[in-house]
């Protein structure tokens, strides 16, 4: 699927892109052009939110914005055109953006006679996948004269020419189903409206928004009967509606994501969650060190770092673990890299990015590492292609001041070790009782893949870097 057609010679569209991974839609966050603004190719024409992140629109070519077929906080299907450009202005009279289709909607598409073979993203980067796209079912042949006229319409007022008039056998007798563009069937979908019981107003008998924003009108709004003619009777107490008791979230975004892919997840993998509690004092003593030592001068050091090494040398010394589940082919495939995936609260949801051959990085790379995908998730600017590919993922609950969890498998991954708060607690050291920095390690894996005598030497191979981190020396 290409992201940008040709109207004419003058006017070229660009269509809401696949981003990465197969994603289906994205919302338009933010326009930074308006009609009549000038563009040039790679210029950032608007910011959109997928599944997975936000992302920024560049324009492939030059010219003059023409028309915004979207408004913002629109859910847009991949493929849709959201806006129009003119190549070549001043060439001539520019025709007025379709009348059915101005800023705020969407202009009509004719539907796609054949599958394409693949998609083709716009964004350096971003993968696709082909077996990931959904199509809209096709309409029934009965529809077909309607929605050539629907077509020839739509084109002519693209082009600045009135609309052919339509054969009789496209304007549905009484009765018959109603001439609309597919924007104004979603509005009335979306409002409850009948669209049998609205009356027409535009060209060919086609209804338009604003008919069927009057035939919502009267059911939305009900005028209030004038105050000269109110009964005399006692007012009825006044009931707080349940919008006024709840609020609705559309589910959409990084959210919708993480539903699926959680409810995914807990249905498909069988989860076992193992929990070891460990003392850590010495590993808060070596993070003060570190923090001090001049080659890790310059980036972050906390106690993160050292559970996400210490996790690094478990799977090293335990390979298995690091596998996924072929289910189509029926295989277990064991992973020879490690792509970490760290937990991240950003203001759009839970995201969980991965940092790339976190295997082969020294522990000031992994530091820095950490430190830009942590910096990148909480400005949502995290990238698709960053959140691909992971295998293993660590949550830090314990920044919520939580003791452990039982974290949900990152979908396609073996394992995730949640990591609670360390906090000061009485702990027999050395046969006497003392205050040591103690915390609480959950791991949760795939029980077709790991079974508990692996998953158990993991944890405890992670628990006993963290009491003594020496070992990262002669184990690592």
């Amino acid at each position: 699927m290409t992201t940008m057609t040709e109207t004419s010679a003058r006017f070229r569209e660009f269509k809401m892109p696949d981003v990465g991974e197969g994603l289906t839609e994205a919302e338009i966050l933010k326009w930074f052009v308006q009609p009549g603004d000038t563009v040039t190719d790679g210029q950032v024409v608007c910011e959109v939110e997928t599944a997975k992140a936000a992302v920024e629109l560049p324009i492939p070519f030059d010219g003059v914005v023409h028309e915004l077929r979207f408004p913002e906080g629109t859910t847009v299907d991949v493929g849709q055109v959201i806006i129009a450009i003119d190549v070549a202005p001043g060439s001539g009279d520019a025709p007025a953006p379709a009348a059915a289709a101005p800023v705020q909607e969407p202009a009509a598409e004719p539907e796609a006679e054949a599958e394409p073979k693949g998609r083709t993203p716009v964004l350096v980067g971003y993968g696709v996948a082909e077996s990931s796209t959904k199509r809209r079912p096709r309409k029934g042949a009965s529809a077909a004269p309607e929605a050539a006229a629907v077509a020839a319409a739509v084109q002519a007022e693209l082009n600045g020419h009135a609309a052919p008039a339509a054969p009789a056998a496209a304007v549905p007798a009484q009765g018959g189903r109603p001439l609309a563009k597919p924007p104004v069937r979603k509005l009335a979908k979306d409002l409850g409206i009948d669209l049998a019981t609205v009356v027409p107003t535009g060209k060919d008998g086609i209804i338009t928004r604003e008919d069927v924003h009057a035939a919502a009108a009267p059911a939305a709004a009900p005028a209030p009967a004038p105050a000269a003619v109110a009964p005399a009777v006692a007012e009825a107490p006044a009931v707080v509606s349940d919008s006024a008791r709840e609020t609705r979230i559309p589910v959409k975004g990084v959210r919708k994501a993480i539903a699926q892919a959680m409810v995914g997840s807990a249905f498909t993998a069988p989860h076992v969650t193992e929990f070891i509690t460990v003392d850590v004092t010495r590993t808060m003593k070596l993070v003060a060190e570190l923090k001090e030592d001049k080659d890790m001068a310059g980036v972050r050091v906390n106690p993160l770092l050292v559970i996400a090494k210490a996790l690094l040398v478990a799977i090293k010394r335990n390979p298995e673990v690091n596998a996924a589940w072929d289910e189509a082919n029926q295989e277990i495939v064991q992973k020879h890299y490690v792509n970490l995936g760290i937990a991240a609260a950003t203001p759009r949801g839970l995201i969980v990015p991965n940092i790339k051959d976190a295997h082969d990085k020294t522990l000031p790379q992994l530091a820095a590492a950490l430190g830009e995908l942590v910096t990148t998730a909480r400005d949502g600017k995290t990238s698709p292609a960053a959140m691909a590919g992971g295998t293993v993922t660590i949550t830090n609950v314990g920044v919520f001041g939580v003791d452990t969890g039982t974290p949900i498998l990152n979908s396609g991954e073996s394992a995730i070790l949640a990591v609670g708060a360390i906090k000061l607690q009485p702990w027999v050291h050395k046969g006497k009782v003392k205050p040591r920095q103690v915390t609480t390690l959950a791991l949760s894996f795939d029980h077709r893949l790991v079974d508990g005598e692996l998953g158990s030497k993991v944890l405890a191979d992670v628990a006993a870097i963290l009491e003594q981190p020496k070992r990262l020396i002669t184990w690592a």
